[in-house]
Formats: structure tokens, sequence, C-alpha cells
């Protein structure tokens, strides 16, 4: 970290530490105006486990049954800010028992008890608002047979928590956290008497932010699906509590709700989950369906990029491809090396996949999941097609920024003879190798079929001459490629036809067949899912394809069908190769 960061990071804490003790100090609030409906969803299997003591957050699992959460040392800051944060209580309301409401009671009164006065991890911008809103939102479960010393804590902390947000929210880092900083003080300022003055400039900045933060396409600057749900789900919120008051909701504000519902409507697949690219996951169940209801918007995205993504779909099946350069600047601290990625998923059950983020299982595993060979597409040499640069701090977390990324990525989404096809390419291997990675995928109309083609070129005399240069350094071997297609866990598979194809069974009963023609070795390899509410990641498999590029201009291509179709798909590589020749 440099001296620079060090120095901001320091005063930051400090600004923050100052400003929680003098708003600690406030008696500002005592009773609600009113309380907006509560909208968070929990998962009733979590909240009865911690309600028996199994305290999973951030990958960790820790057993501590009848002890009060603050008095559990933390593993690291993630699981911190995760409790912090108090998206428990939405698991604990979602169970509504005796035994959950007294856990949630105890661990809420327990905060206010050790934290209430202005000090602690908790009280950064992004943290409060978020605990704000989970506060107000299971008011009523917590209240029920409070007794009115507790009560009167409550409202006095709620309070205290709105007047530090209304002075520290610019603070935080634009994106979600800014979001839910100036969520969190829409819903004190409507709720809560005596704030009713910080709704207005918090409804203006929540408008002015939108316009700066949620582009043409509906998108973040991120590009990180699950990120832009949560962002969607904060905007719903707070324009159903500013109309619930008859209040009007900033025409900043509105209008991004109408662009990012279509957008959030192409990133999802199938079976209703998001795609997985740039740390995003699938997103919680039952968010995205209840958020889009919320919001009213019916609009669905015309034909093109969504968020710098290209749908195909048709009959039971989706494909989601990364049809754009990674985020770039701050914004590219989480992004993944995963230009022309696709995932495909069978109806209710994906079928390819990209590994997913690894953050919540270690440094390592992080990086790993944002490299190239943790997506379904083509690897080079055993180079990503960007690279990590120099750590830095965002949000108290040290991150790399993705640098020699694509800056070039040409795309065409157009109808091919018997469904939709995807032409793509990338430039992300020009620098070091003198080659430039295309994709070609169609779709079949009725979605039993995606046919694709990989080439690797040399377009250019500069780049020719930088591929020579690479060739004479491994003495004209050639310059090693994979073509990875990673497998959802819950996909068996097997070599089959004395390895010339990859049978896939889906848990739906559906099987299907990868094949391929061009030369290359085909191989079935170990694998990894990654995904959040997990205490390791999960094994699985993935379809790789190796060969070497020989040339200027290297092409393999491959299928996906159903088994059924399999022959189909076989007649049609069959039927290019002859026109080839």
């Amino acid at each position: 970290m440099s001296d620079t960061e060090s120095w901001q990071a320091a005063r930051s804490r400090l600004m923050n530490g100052l400003h929680a003790r003098l708003a600690a100090r406030a008696r500002p609030a005592t009773a609600f105006v009113s309380s907006p409906e509560p909208r968070t969803v929990g998962s009733f299997a979590k909240g009865r486990q911690l309600a028996a003591g199994n305290l999973l957050f951030a990958g960790h699992l820790i057993e501590a049954p009848d002890t009060l959460i603050w008095e559990v040392t933390p593993p690291d800051p993630a699981w911190e800010a995760e409790v912090q944060g108090f998206g428990w209580m939405d698991d604990l309301a979602a169970v509504g028992e005796p035994a959950s409401r007294a856990v949630a009671r105890s661990w809420l009164w327990g905060w206010i008890d050790r934290y209430g006065r202005g000090r602690g991890p908790g009280w950064t911008p992004e943290l409060t608002g978020r605990r704000l809103i989970r506060w107000i939102h299971h008011a009523l479960f917590v209240l029920r047979g409070a007794d009115s010393e507790r009560s009167a804590q409550f409202y006095r902390s709620l309070g205290q928590q709105t007047i530090f947000l209304s002075r520290r929210w610019q603070s935080t880092p634009p994106g979600l956290a800014r979001f839910e900083a100036l969520t969190g003080m829409i819903y004190a300022g409507l709720s809560l008497e005596g704030m009713e003055p910080h709704v207005a400039p918090a409804r203006r900045a929540l408008g002015a932010e939108c316009s700066r933060q949620i582009d043409a396409q509906g998108g973040l600057p991120t590009r990180n699906a699950e990120e832009l749900l949560e962002v969607f789900t904060l905007l719903t919120w707070a324009s159903a509590a500013l109309n619930d008051r008859d209040m009007e909701v900033d025409p900043g504000h509105e209008a991004a709700i109408g662009r990012i519902a279509p957008t959030l409507r192409t990133l999802r697949h199938a079976d209703g989950g998001l795609a997985r690219f740039h740390g995003g996951g699938r997103g919680a169940e039952g968010r995205l369906e209840s958020a889009l209801a919320v919001s009213g918007v019916r609009k669905r995205q015309a034909d093109g990029l969504a968020m710098g993504f290209a749908r195909l779909s048709a009959g039971r099946t989706s494909v989601i491809v990364d049809a754009a350069p990674p985020p770039a600047g701050r914004a590219s601290f989480n992004a993944h090396a995963s230009t022309l990625a696709f995932e495909l998923t069978s109806g209710r059950r994906p079928l390819i996949v990209n590994c997913g983020s690894g953050a919540v299982f270690g440094e390592e595993w992080r990086r790993a999941g944002r490299a190239t060979p943790s997506h379904s597409t083509l690897c080079l040499d055993g180079y990503s097609s960007a690279r990590l640069g120099k750590p830095g701090w965002i949000a108290g977390a040290r991150r790399e920024m993705l640098e020699d990324a694509p800056t070039n990525v040409p795309v065409q989404i157009s109808h091919a003879p018997d469904g939709i096809r995807f032409e793509g390419g990338h430039n992300g291997y020009v620098d070091t190798h003198g080659l430039t990675h295309a994709r070609i995928l169609e779709l079949t109309f009725d979605g039993r079929g995606l046919v694709g083609e990989e080439l690797l070129m040399a377009l250019e005399d500069a780049h020719k001459k930088r591929f020579d240069q690479r060739m004479d350094a491994v003495k004209l071997q050639g310059l090693p490629y994979q073509l990875r297609f990673h497998l959802h866990p819950e996909v068996d598979c097997a070599l089959d036809m004395g390895g010339a194809a990859v049978s896939m069974a889906l848990r739906s009963g559906e099987i299907w067949v990868f094949r391929h023609e061009g030369g290359a070795e085909l191989t079935l390899e170990a694998s990894v899912y990654l995904e959040k509410g997990r205490l390791r990641p999960r094994a699985s498999k993935q379809i790789v394809l190796s060969a070497r590029a020989m040339e200027y201009a290297t092409r393999i291509r491959w299928s996906l069908a159903k088994a059924q179709d399999t022959a189909i798909a076989i007649r049609d590589l069959a039927r290019d190769e002859e026109d080839d020749s």
C-alpha cells in the first residue's frame, strides 16, 4: 500500500470514528412516524442454524451456541462486515419463532451496549446504511415484548446512526456502498421522529448517484450482475418507501430503475439465476423476481449488449457471453479476465459455467477465480487475457486492478440459417503472442444445440512478427492453448466413443453430448465451483481441448447438443469441414 493510500485509509477511519462518537451523543428519536413494510427476505434454514449457534458468514463456520455474536472473534474482516451489517436479521425473522426472536433481540441490544457509543468496526457509512434498513424492516419483530428502556435505546441508536450517515455518506466509494448508505438514510428519515430533514438531501443525492453510476445500458461500471441486482433492490425499496409517504421519487432515481430492469432480465438465465461474471454470483433466492415485481417495469432489453453481455436464448436454453472489455480503473478491483467466456443453462439446470468468485475462500482462491483458465473460454500459453496489477486498497480491502486487458472487443449478433449467431473477438493476446482470439457461437432455434468455432489469428504484419518471435522461442514447437468448458457440479459426465466425445447428464434427465473437430486432444479434468454460503469450493469437472497454434491462423470447432440431436451436430461439423477443403 502506498503512503497516499495508507494516509487516506487512516484518515477515513479517523473521521468515521469522530463523527460516530459525535452522533452517539445525540438524543434525536423516540418513536416511528411510520414503519416501511419489511421487504427483505431471509432464509428459514439459515435462520434455524443461526438460532442454534451455527454462525456461517463469508465462508467461515463458527459453532457458538448460547453465545453473543459480538463475543466471537471474527476470523477475517469479511466475516466481521457481514455480521455488522445485520443481514442475519432477515434469516432470524424468516423463522419468526420465539427462539429466533430472542437471539435477534440479544444480538441487537448487545450491539447497542458494545458499539452504540460510536466505537467499533460497524461505524462505516455503508454498513450503517445496511444496518438501518434491517433494523427498520424488522422493528416489530424485535420490539415485541421489549420493555420501555430497551425500546428507547433502540430508537436512540437509530437516530444516532442516521445523523452519522448524514455526515459521512459522501466518504463511501461510488457504487453499491454509496447506494446502501443513501437508501438507509432515506429509510430512517421517513420512519423516525425528528429525522425528516434528512430525506430531501438523501433523495436528491440518490438521484444524482443513479445518473452518475447507471449507464445508458442500465449497467454498473463493475459489470457485476449480482451487484447490479443489489443496487436495483435498494432503489426499488427506496422508491416504495417514498411512494408510501406520497413523496416524489427523484427523476434520476426513477429513470435508473427503468434502465436496470430490462438489463437484469437479459442477464438472467433460463433457471432464474444471474450470469456469474466479474465477482458476481447467481443472486439471493427470489431476490430478482421480487425486485422486478416491485419495480413494475415490464420492458425487456432491445437486441444488442446489456452491460457488455450478449444473450442468446431459444427454447429452454440460455447462453450469456462476456462480450466487452473488462471493467477499468477502480471498477476493475474485482473484475475477471473473462472476455468471450460464456455460460449455458438448459431449463432449470446450469450446464456450462464459470468457476465464480473465490473471495470468500481466501486470497489465493480469489486470485485464481479471476484468471482466464477459471472461465469457459480459450486460454493461450498459460496466459490470462488480462493480468492482475499491483495491489491497492478499496473499502478497506486489498485488491488488484486488471491491467493489459483487451481494449478492442468487436461483437456482432445476427441470424443464422437455423438459429442465432454470436461473433466476437478480442486483442488480449496480441501484445504477448501477436494473436487475436475470435469466437463464433450459433444456437439453434429450438435451443437444443450450440455449435462453436474458435480462431487464433495474426492479423497484421506486426502481429505476425510477434508470433514468429514466440515461435522461435519455443523452437517452432507451437504455442499451446486450452479451450475450457467448466461444468456445474451437479452435471454427471464421462468420456464416450473412445475419448472422442463427452456425455453430460443433468438431474432433469437431459443428456447433452460435446464433440469437436480439429485435431485437439480432448480430456476431462478436475475443476471447482465457487459460491458464497458454502464452507469450501465444490468439486466439479471441466472439458478441456488442448492443441498448439502452429500457423498465423488456427481454428477448432466444437458442438454441444442434446443426445437426440447429436447426429445433426456431427453432420453440420462434417459439412463445414467439407466446405473448407
